[in-house]
């Protein structure tokens, strides 16, 4: 029979954190359909649906902003929780977390390594939609980028976080009906949140998605930084540190 063993409480260290981040990058640079899927998919999509309302250039102007923010959450979701659980299942996790390495320094190098892979994505998805496809916004492209990395981080928060509750990849991939696809369908990209059912409004008032979709619509109504704007974005980060904080506390050491 296995027990929990919590790991000691230990500060953040600068050098372990940056350690385990180099490790995990690494790793995925030996991974080039991860590195496809993180980074190119979200292009791909931007660019069938641009093609898609080729004859009605608003709709890509209407949407295309929200999913410039939507589609980076929903890829780093995908890689993040498979990835971590992978080093759930092959030991790895279990052997760092014998090692002088804080539970705080272990998913904030994950956070790091993924962090840094999701500026690389936000960048070439906004750079793709404004410069090469066409995407109208009223306000500055890199605060589409802000927000497009945010979404992304927040992705990455969410991923490190379930993969905690999955035993296998496959459980992993369940996990997106039951976090991404409500947040989706409720966020505003369909219809204005203030159009829906009272019940479903007040409940996508407490998803980070709606914020994340409400944030690229005022970047795309309006020309210079709104307060909304930063209330959203506000909102959308410190759902992902509060996201972050809660994988850490699932990060536990399993002795027989």
């Amino acid at each position: 029979m296995s027990t929990d063993t919590p790991a000691p409480t230990r500060a953040l260290n600068l050098a372990r954190t940056t350690a385990t981040a180099a490790r995990v990058l690494r790793q995925l640079r030996h991974d080039p359909r991860t590195i496809a899927l993180m980074l190119l998919v979200p292009c791909l999509m931007l660019f069938l649906l641009r093609y898609v309302y080729d004859g009605s250039a608003h709709v890509f102007d209407n949407i295309g902003a929200s999913l410039l923010g939507i589609f980076p959450l929903i890829t780093m979701f995908l890689v993040t929780s498979i990835a971590t659980l992978r080093e759930r299942t092959s030991g790895t996790l279990e052997r760092l977390l014998a090692l002088p390495l804080g539970k705080g320094d272990l998913i904030a190098g994950y956070a790091l390594a993924f962090g840094t892979l999701a500026i690389i994505q936000a960048a070439l998805a906004t750079g793709l939609a404004v410069w090469f496809l066409g995407l109208d916004v009223t306000g500055s492209p890199w605060l589409l980028l802000l927000v497009a990395l945010l979404d992304a981080l927040l992705g990455t928060a969410l991923g490190l976080f379930v993969s905690a509750f999955a035993a296998s990849e496959f459980q992993a991939v369940q996990f997106m009906p039951a976090v991404i696809f409500p947040q989706l369908l409720l966020c505003g990209l369909f219809t204005p949140r203030d159009a829906m059912h009272p019940v479903l409004e007040a409940i996508s008032d407490v998803l980070p998605m709606s914020y994340a979709v409400d944030a690229m619509n005022e970047i795309l109504r309006h020309a210079d930084m709104t307060a909304a704007f930063v209330r959203d974005t506000a909102i959308v980060a410190g759902c992902a540190l509060l996201v972050l904080t809660l994988g850490a506390a699932t990060l536990k050491r399993r002795t027989a």
